[in-house]
């Protein structure tokens, strides 16, 4: 079991960016997939993108792609998401967890932490 962490929200203009980072604060994430999901206010929870163990697949979900970049820094036990072109859709809390593969998606295998808050505003 791995316990993640988010952090490196904030508040961002249109057409800036971000990276938002996902630590394990127990356990070595190293073994396994991950993924960030966003969830914004009376939406569902969304996949954004998804990264294997080996950092040999990624995902992006439509919306994001050629935008957001994960990433991740298994000797630091780190995944980022670099997003940049933010729009005011991106508002979300973004949340990050272990994930498994079904279907072309990227489905929640882990619990869900408190997640770090992005907001896209003028």
């Amino acid at each position: 079991q791995v316990q993640l962490v988010e952090s490196g929200g904030g508040l961002v203009q249109p057409g800036g960016s971000l990276r938002l980072s996902c630590a394990a604060a127990e356990g070595n994430l190293e073994y396994y997939w991950i993924g960030w999901f966003r969830q914004a206010p009376g939406q569902a929870r969304e996949e954004v993108a998804c990264v294997s163990n080996t950092d040999g697949y990624r995902s992006y979900a439509d919306s994001v792609k050629g935008r957001f970049t994960i990433t991740r820094e298994n000797a630091k036990n780190m995944v980022y998401l670099q997003m940049s072109s933010l729009q005011p859709d991106d508002t979300a809390v973004y949340y990050c967890t272990t994930v498994y593969v079904q279907g072309g998606h990227c489905r929640n295998s882990g619990s869900w932490g408190q997640g770090t808050q992005v907001t896209v505003s003028s």
